[in-house]
């Protein structure tokens, strides 16, 4: 199986000359920052998981891959190679996961990162496939207020419709984590609803679009995901998490993978928090 992330480097001048001609408003910064992380998460997947055999980096274009990269057996993926010409630029996450199954020459089952996402202890394939089937965790939700549950009942009610199933009272919510992905179970979305996935999709994010979890919940729905099984997965918010305990879950890991939640900080607290994280996963790594 493959790994694929999705990366952004909001420092980038390019990039922000970029979004900044398409939107018409500067970035907001903490939503497209750059933590200085992806080396770890790409180390994490090496240490961690040696059952993966390639790994993809999704970018914007060649002023986003880091200087790193080219010395590492990291495949750059472009959004021009996988996204068609009509939605560029486009500066949504929720847009660019509706195309990451055309990356060329993908397994069909792969694991899509947020670069949020880090390994942190040692993982089995069984993990996240099951008899070809994807193994994450689902809970079922009533209400969807707020733009990201918005979108998770959007994703729901896809699912249900490429699946020929009526819309429900609840929706589904995959766990928030690394996604295990089937390939061929999303070219059959998009051959069943492609239209209304590509009407979903936008440069910025908006109530109407539809997220990644569509792919996960036509899986659940079609009996092809492991309900009873979830991912271990440590969500840490840096809004109510400190610096020691986010270095702690790093270092000593209680689970197998710890998700890095940006919030808003001031620049002193941002830096403070950064160079902590840094040297914790230095650390991790240097003693593996």
């Amino acid at each position: 199986m493959d790994a694929v992330i999705t990366y952004v480097d909001g420092n980038d001048p390019l990039w922000r000359k970029s979004f900044a001609e398409a939107v018409g408003v500067p970035a907001i910064e903490k939503r497209y920052r750059d933590w200085g992380t992806l080396v770890y998460l790409v180390r994490g997947i090496r240490c961690y998981m040696p059952f993966i055999h390639n790994i993809f980096l999704v970018v914007s274009g060649e002023s986003q891959v880091p200087d790193w990269v080219p010395e590492s057996d990291v495949k750059v993926v472009y959004h021009r190679d996988i996204i068609p010409s009509k939605h560029l630029p486009v500066f949504n996450s929720t847009a660019i996961e509706m195309f990451l199954h055309r990356i060329p020459g993908l397994d069909e089952q792969y694991i899509y990162f947020n670069d949020d996402m880090f390994p942190v202890r040692p993982t089995r394939e069984e993990e996240f496939f099951v008899d070809g089937k994807s193994a994450i965790g689902f809970r079922k939700h009533l209400f969807h207020t707020g733009l990201y549950k918005q979108q998770t009942r959007n994703a729901d009610l896809l699912a249900r419709k490429a699946l020929g199933m009526g819309p429900g009272l609840l929706f589904v919510r995959p766990q928030h984590t690394c996604s295990p992905m089937l390939k061929s179970a999303c070219e059959e979305v998009f051959s069943r609803i492609g239209d209304e996935l590509e009407a979903s999709v936008s440069a910025l994010r908006e109530r109407y679009n539809v997220n990644q979890y569509v792919f996960l919940d036509y899986l659940y729905y079609g009996g092809r995901a492991v309900r009873n099984s979830s991912i271990s997965n440590q969500h840490l918010s840096l809004a109510v998490k400190t610096a020691d305990q986010v270095c702690d879950a790093i270092l000593h890991p209680r689970c197998s993978f710890v998700c890095i939640n940006d919030v808003k900080l001031s620049e002193s607290q941002y830096l403070e928090m950064r160079s902590r994280i840094l040297e914790a996963f230095d650390k991790k790594f240097n003693d593996e």
